[in-house]
């Protein structure tokens, strides 16, 4: 029985598949042209436009699949799209919800990338550039800031939050680091509590299926970076990403910056900014990263390969929805990943930060970026708008 079968027992409920693919392809797609602002903002537009203007799902429907996205790694608010592009439409609309509100960010991302490449070395652009890197490290500190204090809450979370941002610190490979996390959560929590009828988990079979293609992206990854060696890096990384849009910052200083030294951590923190002031998901980044190493070709193999897994997840994982929310060692082992996403967060950005100490300037931009960021919640995007002028303002001045 759902809430509102709770609230009122007269409440209809809204029948599956009681759409047109072509519905659900003119809402997302305008969803995924209009909201800013991460995850939180896209999750918000979306109940705002589906459960309380169109009525496809019921709140509680909602919250179930809220629910099943955190439960499965990948790009949170995209797979709610899936899901809901699923309930609405079948299996058509699965994949259609998915690619409409996906693709207005994907194809800003890949114009802005190309751009970068032609541009990218005038002096006022780099001038803005350089005002805008610190802005997006305080953009993840303020993520960590309100994801750590959502997840932190209890002991056990803490401790292998803190035991994992040291391991990460420390040069611990991340998925081992996080399928550790998601042990830990389990074993502490049935240390206290013993189950049944255990079930395996989308969860660690996520995590497991992270490992393996840890195993085979070796062999896509080549000294070079080519479209196949691009598209293996990216599946490995859609494959284990839980958590915040924001971890994918760790995830890609660690494969493509520190692993195969693809990328230096300028051209990083320029592809998250991309990623940042485009509406949709900040996964997007991707197809910059990989316009950057392989052309246009290696922007399509970044994008597939870090969207697919979504996809593919929510395929498998939408039936089962109301049986992972009543297992106590789903909830734990996903309590477990949370705690291991924000050691993530943390590490990334502690191991960027540092180079900022010999910059008084990008230092400075970096804690004013922040303050501002988590006391007055001000937007990400009018944040580094205002570093890009203050980085040309400075450079004018110097």
């Amino acid at each position: 029985m759902s809430i509102d079968d709770d609230i009122n027992p007269a409440a209809p409920r809204v029948s599956e598949n009681a759409g047109s693919v072509s519905e659900v392809a003119r809402v997302f797609l305008r969803l995924g042209l209009t909201t800013f602002g991460g995850p939180a903002a896209h999750i918000s537009a979306m109940e705002d436009e589906l459960v309380q203007r169109r009525g496809w799902v019921t709140r509680s429907e909602f919250v179930d699949l809220v629910s099943a996205a955190n439960l499965v790694p990948g790009p949170n608010s995209t797979e709610l799209a899936i899901h809901l592009g699923f309930r609405r439409a079948g299996w058509p609309g699965l994949a259609v919800a998915g690619l409409t509100f996906l693709g207005p960010a994907v194809a800003m991302v890949w114009v802005m990338a190309v751009l970068y490449q032609q541009y990218g070395r005038r002096a006022e652009v780099g001038a803005m550039l350089t005002g805008m890197q610190p802005v997006v490290l305080a953009v993840v500190a303020q993520a960590l800031w309100r994801l750590g204090r959502a997840v932190l809450r209890a002991p056990t979370p803490f401790a292998i939050a803190v035991i994992a941002t040291i391991a990460i610190v420390a040069g611990i490979n991340e998925l081992l680091v996080l399928a550790a996390a998601a042990i830990g959560g389990m074993v502490l929590s049935t240390s206290s509590r013993t189950e049944a009828a255990p079930i395996v988990t989308p969860s660690l079979t996520a995590t497991g299926a992270g490992i393996a293609a840890s195993s085979v992206a070796p062999i896509l990854a080549l000294t070079a970076p080519t479209a196949l060696g691009v598209f293996g890096a990216f599946l490995k990384i859609g494959s284990v990403l839980f958590g915040s849009g924001y971890v994918l910052l760790a995830f890609l200083r660690a494969e493509f910056v520190e692993r195969h030294a693809w990328l230096t951590e300028t051209q990083l923190l320029d592809a998250i900014a991309a990623g940042q002031v485009t509406p949709g998901p900040l996964f997007s980044s991707a197809t910059f990263i990989g316009y950057l190493l392989a052309g246009h070709v290696g922007a399509a193999a970044a994008t597939v390969g870090i969207f697919l897994p979504a996809f593919l997840f929510v395929a498998i994982s939408g039936p089962l929805v109301r049986r992972i929310r009543k297992s106590p060692r789903a909830s734990a082992a996903l309590d477990g990943v949370n705690a291991g996403s924000v050691a993530l967060m943390a590490g990334a950005v502690l191991l960027m930060v540092r180079p900022m100490a010999t910059s008084p300037f990008a230092l400075g931009i970096f804690l004013a970026a922040s303050v501002l960021l988590i006391r007055l919640r001000i937007g990400a995007g009018w944040m580094l708008l205002a570093g890009a002028a203050i980085g040309l303002l400075y450079a004018q001045l110097a």
